[in-house]
């Protein structure tokens, strides 16, 4: 997305919309090549006008010109420079829009170019131009940096698939994402990019999904993954049936996500907004009553009305609020453009204050602290060896759609072809699985299986799901099945920590000794169990009652049931690479690589985002006062002013360009 260049006839808050519609139809690269070639017209300008106005000094200093050809002569680089400048003010003008900052700097330039007609002056004639120049130059410089961080976010509008190609009559044709229907097969070629959300039938493949997760490591898939839109396929040629429209695929919500977080106003933002308005016309009026008051009540207005207009011209320059207007919406679009490079998409602006003062995070746990699937974490035999006892377990469990019988298949992959035969398979509803394996009963299931069959079972001392074996009724073990803690969730705890975030609680729907032994292993300070989702929301509004005054309470979570827990939360956090629609609609943020600790990523930035705009708008307020007093009192020069005016407004966007580098 590039920096829209300031046409006379745009108005200048148009100058800051992303347009990203015309992102997708014309193309990033398209828009980046634009926006250079805007750059560079621009420093052609500036350049010309600076060799104009070294000419016209000349001119002043070797030729015995009067002060009306003087005028003409610095006329050509003033108007070659700030046409634009004084074609905005006429435009604001004439739609209600006065007081800008191109009305501001027009009326100080152009008074600049008059004061010198005026009894006993002296002329400023270079001074004007000079102001003008330096005003490009600032807007060359926000141009730049708006350029920038719009192009972190273009490689978001990059991500976009142009073309899929669908199986039809017998053939393959390439048709527009937008035409393949659900159920359809798409075949996707090495190289190619995965146009739409859908489930592998055919094929093996290594996957880039560093568009959507911000991870570099490759992803394996096989015939029965999920696939989703954007990733790039890097090595075998895929067959994929297609789960979603494209308008509902993961890549579409992440292009919606950006274009609508512009829309969302941080307070800062709007505060500058608010201020801007009142501040302008309040400048404009105290700048007319500098130029008149003083004389009027000296008794000699026409020989000190000279001084006081041209200490009313500076006022102008100098409180035009170009720097706070420009440099604070452009630190918080850098700062999401900064963390969408991590896999981190920000909703809004407004986002940003919520996100910087977290003091609590509630975890759900099932597939954000954990994977949410089961795996086998201890075997534990009593006759056989563990390998044996495995072979058996994932033998009598082939068949079965149980998440159990999947996590015992994963732990003995190769029980399909080891020669045994498995005959008389019998699911018995609420106890297990019997079948015979290689001429003996094996009987894989709960206590009251064991029961049935008189096998001595006992208990285990792990926390977990207990899968008992018996083999022809004698007790030959059991082996313990949990849903495994992520790697990365203590590292989110003791981020959050160090980022002096004082409540981390989990929620779970699960048993209560299963969230107990997560709690515990993760050093959290609370946990709660046994909930239904409507549960869930009134723990989130207990603590939110709970928390300190002017902070903020986050909920991390990724099921379809987390979804009202994320809308109710000060900041909704959900888990987008695996998670489900509803939860990525009802968030304000989405972590697209499912790892926890992003989140305190994702306070980091927005700390750092906020510290460097309120780091402007001091800056910005500071020198202005500074000079507006030495102008009342003729203590400033016209370089002064424009110092206080351009040269923050530089210095203020280069500072706002930080926004965008973030480290891990």
């Amino acid at each position: 997305m590039e920096h829209i260049h300031h046409h006379p006839e745009e108005s200048h808050t148009h100058h800051h919309d992303v347009d990203c519609k015309h992102c997708h139809e014309h193309g990033a690269n398209g828009h980046h090549h634009h926006h250079e070639h805007n750059l560079r017209q621009q420093i052609i300008r500036i350049a010309i006008t600076v060799v104009l106005l070294m000419a016209a000094v000349l001119v002043e200093k070797y030729g015995a010109l009067t002060t009306w050809q003087l005028l003409l002569v610095y006329l050509v680089p003033y108007l070659f420079i700030g046409l634009d400048t004084l074609k905005e003010a006429a435009e604001g003008l004439l739609h209600g829009n006065a007081l800008n900052e191109h009305f501001l700097m027009s009326t100080a330039t152009i008074g600049a170019l008059c004061i010198g007609f005026l009894p006993g002056a002296e002329t400023q004639f270079p001074e004007a131009v000079f102001v003008m120049l330096f005003f490009q130059i600032g807007e060359l410089f926000e141009g730049y940096a708006e350029g920038k961080s719009r192009d972190s976010i273009a490689h978001l509008m990059d991500i976009r698939p142009d073309i899929a190609n669908v199986e039809r009559d017998g053939g393959v044709v390439a048709v527009s994402p937008e035409q393949v229907s659900v159920g359809e097969t798409i075949v996707v070629r090495p190289g190619e990019r995965i146009p739409l959300d859908g489930i592998v039938t055919e094929g093996q493949s290594a996957l880039n999904t560093v568009a959507l997760t911000g991870e570099s490591m490759p992803r394996e898939v096989t015939a029965g993954d999920e696939v989703f839109s954007s990733c790039v396929n890097l090595s075998g040629v895929i067959r994929i049936r297609t789960t979603k429209d494209f308008g509902e695929s993961t890549v579409s919500k992440i292009i919606e996500l950006v274009e609508n977080a512009k829309d969302r106003k941080s307070k800062s933002e709007t505060f500058i907004s608010r201020f801007a308005r009142i501040y302008t016309p309040v400048v404009v009026f105290a700048a007319i009553a500098l130029a008149l008051l003083p004389p009027l009540f000296s008794g000699h207005f026409a020989t000190s009305f000279p001084v006081w207009l041209y200490r009313a011209l500076l006022f102008l320059v100098v409180s035009c609020p170009c720097a706070l207007v420009i440099s604070v919406p452009l630190t918080f679009f850098g700062g999401i453009g900064g963390a969408s490079r991590y896999g981190i998409l920000i909703k809004g602006a407004n986002l940003m204050d919520h996100l910087s003062k977290i003091s609590t995070v509630v975890f759900d746990k099932t597939g954000t602290l954990t994977h949410g699937q089961f795996a086998v974490e201890a075997v534990h035999p009593e006759q056989l060896d563990e390998q044996q006892l495995l072979h058996l377990a994932a033998h009598v469990e082939h068949f079965s759609t149980h998440p159990v019988g999947a996590a015992l298949r994963d732990a003995f992959p190769n029980e399909a072809t080891d020669g045994c035969t498995v005959t008389d398979v019998e699911e018995i509803a609420g106890q297990g699985v019997r079948a015979c394996v290689g001429g003996q009963i094996v009987c894989v299931g709960n206590a009251k299986m064991m029961d049935a069959v008189g096998a001595k079972w006992h208990d285990c001392h792990l926390v977990g799901t207990v899968i008992h074996v018996a083999v022809n009724g004698n007790y030959a073990g059991h082996i313990i099945i949990n849903d495994r803690v992520k790697e990365d969730s203590a590292d989110a705890v003791s981020q959050l920590r160090n980022l002096n975030v004082s409540r981390i609680v989990m929620l779970t729907g699960d048993r209560k000794e299963v969230g107990e032994n997560v709690a515990k292993q993760l050093q959290l300070d609370e946990f709660h169990a046994e909930l239904l989702p409507a549960d869930k929301v009134s723990y989130v509004e207990h603590f939110l009652n709970e928390k300190p005054d002017g902070t903020s309470l986050a909920f991390v979570g990724d099921g379809i049931n987390d979804a009202p827990v994320l809308a109710r939360a000060d900041i909704g956090v959900a888990m987008g690479g695996l998670g489900s629609d509803a939860a990525i609609e009802a968030a304000d943020v989405v972590l697209m690589n499912d790892k926890p600790s992003r989140i305190a990523l994702a306070i980091r930035i927005a700390r750092r985002t906020l510290r460097i705009a309120w780091q402007n708008v001091w800056f910005a307020i500071g020198v202005k006062v500074a000079v507006l007093i030495l102008a009342t009192f003729g203590l400033a020069t016209l370089w002064m002013a424009v110092f206080a005016d351009v040269g923050v407004t530089v210095l203020a966007v280069l500072n706002a360009m930080r926004a965008l580098k973030c480290r891990m």
